[in-house]
């Protein structure tokens, strides 16, 4: 799927992807997942309805760019220790954007059940790349001796970060912030790794 998109999205320039994955983004928060169409895509970034489809094939694989790409790596942030990674990692969005993009997780997460492109698109092109980013920093962190290299909840990290992430909109009824999130890290995440 890489290898194809790479060779459909050729011709549009990088400012131009940019703009099309932002109003992507914008519409699924206004109208969510199901409602969103291509042509509605294509008004309101005043493109065809042929050139989005020739350049990502369908709307599952749109909206999964549109994610990833509103997303920094998180691979690329060494402080030279876990904790600082992960506060590093917390203070790339303010709490205003974590509200919206809970929201937004929140619309997709019932859409991915039921739509089988979108799940394979997830999981390929947001998921996979995150769980290896994961396990660059985590590595890192057994390398300089912080977590044991047999921890049994090495594998579970990204599932709790996002699972604290989810929760606090659910459980508390209010949205995930920077000072909630620092807070559960030093509560949850970093005793489940000895860190």
């Amino acid at each position: 799927m890489a290898e194809t998109a790479t060779a459909r999205r050729s011709r549009i320039t990088p400012e131009r992807e940019a703009e099309l994955y932002t109003a992507v983004l914008d519409l699924l928060r206004e109208v969510g997942y199901d409602a969103l169409t291509m042509d509605a895509v294509a008004a309101r970034t005043k493109s065809s309805k042929a050139t989005l489809y020739r350049q990502w094939g369908g709307k599952a694989e749109l909206v999964v760019k549109a994610m990833r790409h509103s997303k920094r790596g998180i691979a690329d942030v060494d402080t030279g220790s876990l904790r600082g990674d992960f506060l590093s990692l917390l203070a790339r969005e303010d709490d205003c954007t974590m509200e919206q993009n809970s929201a937004l997780m929140r619309a997709l997460a019932m859409a991915v059940h039921s739509n089988p492109d979108l799940l394979k698109a997830f999981r390929e092109l947001l998921i996979e790349p995150e769980i290896e980013e994961m396990r660059t920093v985590l590595r890192r962190a057994v390398d300089r001796g912080e977590i044991r290299p047999d921890n049994p909840a090495l594998d579970y990290v990204l599932h709790m970060v996002i699972g604290g992430f989810a929760a606090r909109t659910f459980i508390d009824d209010l949205p995930p912030t920077q000072a909630f999130l620092r807070k559960y890290f030093d509560a949850v995440v970093f005793p489940a790794l000895g860190a």
